[in-house]
């Protein structure tokens, strides 16, 4: 592995409609979750708690074991959302992007950018969609211009 591929935005949590993406290497949880959360940014907080939507993965843990503990782990019920919610120690909750591990690297490049640009308001969703059928990477800013709108 070359590192954990996260990107979390400079907006503030809530703030906009995600608070940045996470591009997994795998559609296994378990073994991509573990990774998360061992190395997620300690400024961001630690991972307490996560629930996501279920078909961007291929099993359905309920605790996953992480350096030293576990962390329980719950999806939504019928939901095709393409995000993670992590709830940390400080009770601070980010939603993040699940960039599908099927992607190129240009096309993860730009869901990672998109997402944690401030002033996003796409819905994971709708910014998978504009990134699968329209790239190359934002040469002109056009995340920062749309989110503007």
């Amino acid at each position: 592995m070359s590192g954990l591929r996260l990107a979390i935005g400079t907006s503030g949590v809530g703030r906009d409609s995600l608070d940045g993406g996470w591009w997994p290497r795998s559609r296994d949880l378990a073994t991509e979750f573990a990774e998360l959360v061992d190395d997620f940014p300690t400024q961001y907080g630690r991972i307490v708690r996560a629930v996501y939507s279920p078909p961007d993965w291929d099993d359905a843990p309920r605790r996953i074991a992480v350096r030293g503990r576990s962390v329980k782990v719950g999806k939504f019920p019928r939901d095709d959302t393409h995000v993670i919610y992590l709830t940390t120690s400080d009770r601070v909750v980010y939603c993040l992007l699940v960039v599908p591990s099927s992607f190129d690297e240009a096309q993860g490049s730009e869901a990672l950018l998109a997402s944690s640009t401030p002033g996003n308001h796409h819905s994971a969703t709708s910014l998978l969609q504009v990134v699968t059928n329209e790239l190359p990477v934002d040469p002109a800013g056009e995340w920062a211009v749309e989110s503007a709108r």
